[in-house]
């Protein structure tokens, strides 16, 4: 079975800066795994690094909706055809259920958008929408906990279809070898890196971004609106708020989505945990040299 590498973690961890390193050494090609950075002409917001070429990302306009099942297809199609350059596939990102579809070969169910009923329950808060999906699929709740897209999806689903939503999400036979590697980064470090980045993206020209993106997209763009960065700077430019009180939306913010995305990976059973580059060197060159 073919290896690919995958660096995981919360964000501001340094995920990519370890993923681009070991690129450079092993001859690798990084794919993301970011469900935000698939989205075009948002750089600054989803902390986008173009120092060296990443695939899947800017595929996609912020005005659509880009789907698990559709990432995982291009995300395959990526992989085989690093392999076949005789390169190492490096997956990198914290978008947990991506990564998953991928190292587990979820099979995602094939249920067009119903966009009437996606408008329905969309009137639903996210505390609305995941109790519904408790009493229909307790096991899916777990995984969309908080997450108003993929509590919709679910739903959706369930409702299309007239089956749990987990049910239909089953793991298929593994196409490739893969190593998780999670990078650890105490709690009060992470929160001033993000507490820092939040300030430099600020200063780099993150509203002016987002005042772009509205005037090329609306402000009702789906990427827009369920986008940290980017849905909290939208009160603040129609006058409902100031820039300080944005700021510290988003930094609250992003923080209790590092803590989600701890939450998430520390649930996956095969992800080895490091607290250092020469860590995770270790674990790669031993990895690539077995010979299972």
């Amino acid at each position: 079975m073919q290896k690919i590498i995958a660096i995981v973690g919360p964000t501001a961890s340094g995920k990519t800066a370890l993923a681009i390193a070991l690129a450079k050494r092993l001859r690798g090609e990084v794919i993301s795994v970011d469900s935000r950075q698939i989205y075009r002409r948002m750089d600054i917001g989803t902390g986008k690094n173009k120092t060296y070429p990443q695939f899947l990302i800017d595929t996609t306009p912020p005005n659509r909706v880009f789907s698990v099942r559709q990432y995982k297809k291009l995300a395959e199609k990526k992989i085989r055809e690093i392999i076949k350059r005789g390169h190492l596939p490096i997956l990198v990102g914290g978008t947990g259920l991506y990564l998953k579809a991928i190292v587990e070969n979820l099979k995602m169910p094939a249920v067009k958008p119903d966009k009437k009923l996606r408008e329905n329950l969309g009137k639903l808060t996210t505390g609305e929408l995941e109790e519904k999906l408790k009493s229909l699929d307790p096991a899916a709740a777990k995984t969309a906990a908080q997450n108003k897209r993929r509590l919709i999806r679910a739903l959706e689903v369930i409702l299309k279809t007239g089956d749990p939503f987990s049910s239909q999400r089953k793991k298929g036979k593994p196409l490739f070898n893969a190593l998780q590697i999670g990078i650890k980064v105490p709690r009060q470090e992470l929160d001033e890196r993000i507490n820092k980045r939040v300030d430099e993206q600020i200063k780099r020209g993150l509203v002016k971004e987002v005042k772009n993106l509205i005037k090329k997209y609306g402000d009702n763009a789906y990427a827009l609106q369920n986008t940290i960065a980017y849905r909290e700077l939208l009160p603040y430019l129609r006058g409902e708020t100031t820039l300080e009180k944005s700021i510290e939306e988003i930094k609250r913010n992003s923080r209790r989505y590092a803590r989600r995305q701890i939450t998430w990976f520390k649930r996956q059973a095969n992800v080895h945990w490091i607290d250092s580059p020469r860590q995770a060197e270790k674990l790669v060159n031993k990895f690539l040299n077995s010979k299972t």
